[in-house]
C-alpha cells in the first residue's frame, strides 16, 4: 500500500467495522508484546546467571546483571514507542527521538511495501517514520495507517 486514503474517502465496504476511537494512541502489538517478553527474559536470564557463576568475581558478576539492565531498558523503550493526537499535532515517540509534528506540517501518510513502519510526509519534503504503525502487526498494522490518515485529515485546516 503505497499511500493511505482516509476512511473518509474510501468506499463504505472498504472501511473497517470496529476500528479504535480515531484519537487513541498508536502502538504496535506484536513488536510492544516481544519487546515486553524479551526484556523480562533478559532481566531473569543474565540474573541468573549472575548469581549462579559462583567462579566469577561479584564485580563481574554484577556487570553481568547491569549487562542485561541495559538490555531490558532499551527493549523497554521500543516497547514505548507511540504516536498521540495533542492540540498542537501530532506527538511521536519512535526509538531514539521523539517530537511533536503540527498538523499544518503534515502533507499525508505512506505505508510503502517492504518499509516497516508508516512514513509521513511532512511540508519542508522530509519524511517521519511513525514506528508506532507497524507492517508486522499485519492487517492490523494497515488498519491503523489508514486511521492516521483519518486522523491527519481529520485535523487539518484546508489548504488554499
Amino acid at each position: 500500500m503505497s499511500d493511505l486514503t482516509p476512511e473518509s474517502e474510501m468506499p463504505e465496504s472498504e472501511a473497517p467495522g470496529s476500528a479504535p476511537a480515531l484519537n487513541a494512541p498508536f502502538r504496535s502489538r506484536r513488536g510492544r508484546a516481544m519487546a515486553l517478553g524479551l526484556a523480562t527474559a533478559a532481566l531473569v536470564l543474565f540474573g541468573a546467571i549472575g548469581l549462579l557463576m559462583n567462579a566469577w568475581a561479584v564485580g563481574d558478576r554484577v556487570l553481568l546483571f547491569l549487562l542485561g539492565c541495559g538490555l531490558a531498558a532499551f527493549l523497554w523503550r521500543y516497547a514505548a514507542i507511540e504516536a498521540r493526537a495533542r492540540p498542537e499535532g501530532l506527538y511521536v515517540r519512535n526509538l531514539f527521538l521523539s517530537q511533536t509534528v503540527p498538523w499544518d506540517e503534515i502533507v499525508g501518510v505512506r505505508f510503502p511495501e517492504g518499509d516497516a513502519w508508516a512514513l509521513m510526509d511532512l511540508v519542508e519534503g522530509d519524511s517521519l517514520a511513525v514506528m508506532a504503525v507497524q507492517r508486522a502487526d499485519g492487517e492490523l498494522g494497515q488498519s491503523e495507517g489508514v486511521r492516521l490518515a483519518d486522523l491527519i485529515h481529520s485535523r487539518q485546516s484546508p489548504r488554499g
